[in-house]
């Protein structure tokens, strides 16, 4: 945010982020059918600054936007996975 506060030549005072994320687990280790998800994410932005709350809403969205772990969980995103041992590839199936 602060990035995207000084390309606007904004004032931030001060500002914290407050992340809740939810996450279910089941199944067993032993029987090989872990399974985890998450459930919710809420965010929660506090901004401390003198601006007009319109150009704060803009800041706001702005930051939102170029969040590379909002939008990396709000959209698709390809996950490879490769485990090595011992320096050599490790197949898991």
């Amino acid at each position: 945010m602060s990035l995207y506060g000084t390309k606007l030549k904004l004032e931030v005072r001060a500002a914290r982020v407050r992340v809740r994320v939810r996450f279910h687990g089941e199944g067993s280790v032993l029987a090989e059918t872990i399974r985890v998800r998450c459930e919710g994410v809420e965010t929660t932005l506090e901004i401390d600054s003198p601006e007009d709350p319109v150009k704060i809403a803009k800041l706001a969205r702005l930051s939102e936007a170029g969040c590379f772990v909002i939008q990396s969980l709000r959209q698709p995103t390809t996950v490879d996975y490769a485990v090595t041992l011992n320096g050599a590839p490790l197949p898991l199936r």
